[in-house]
């Protein structure tokens, strides 16, 4: 038996709730992503191309593209209208553990502080709980990054007591925090 979530995942899947509207990307949201990730916060705390151009946000499409059509991630642009991207939410298998799915987010500069992270957090780990048969959904988070954990605390995440995880982001190692949240709001499994 596979113990592995499902990332198969409905085509044009669109999530709403809470004032806001998740969809995935597509060409036309090229300038968006320009606009959103060409930002020294986006290049300090995720592995994003910096400084991120319009060929970094076709490359970016493309692998996004290409990773949703082969089942290992899905990405949603985060809008309130369903059509102007403010940020993205990211749900991919753990690699830590494959029974986990993990989550990554980002919001522009222009639209923090409105609480968009935390509602498209959420909203994506509600529905992976429900759909894809992780035990549970864990977000992986740089000790540093109070934003961050500060989401993943708003929205149920617990700390898990376990070594960092190690990952390379240009040309370095970042370690991480696990924070964790099952299908029970605010506890985290082992």
């Amino acid at each position: 038996m596979d113990i592995r979530p499902s990332l198969a995942l409905p085509p044009g899947l669109r999530l709403e709730g809470d004032g806001i509207r998740l969809r995935e990307w597509s060409t036309d949201d090229v300038l968006a992503l320009v606009e959103l990730y060409d930002d020294p916060e986006m290049a300090r705390w995720t592995p994003v191309a910096s400084p991120f151009d319009i060929p970094a946000a076709h490359t970016y499409l493309a692998e996004a593209f290409a990773a949703r059509a082969q089942g290992r991630k899905a990405q949603f642009a985060i809008t309130t209208d369903g059509v102007v991207p403010r940020g993205e939410v990211l749900l991919f298998r753990n690699q830590v553990d494959e029974r986990d799915v993990e989550l990554a987010y980002g919001v522009g500069a222009a639209h923090r502080g409105q609480g968009l992270a935390s509602r498209a957090v959420r909203l994506v780990s509600d529905y992976a709980l429900r759909h894809t048969g992780a035990r549970r959904v864990v977000l992986c988070i740089e000790e540093g990054n109070t934003a961050s954990r500060a989401v993943a605390r708003a929205t149920g995440f617990t700390l898990v007591d376990t070594e960092p995880v190690l990952r390379m982001s240009r040309g370095r190692e970042i370690p991480l925090q696990t924070w964790a949240r099952t299908g029970h709001t605010g506890q985290s499994a082992d």
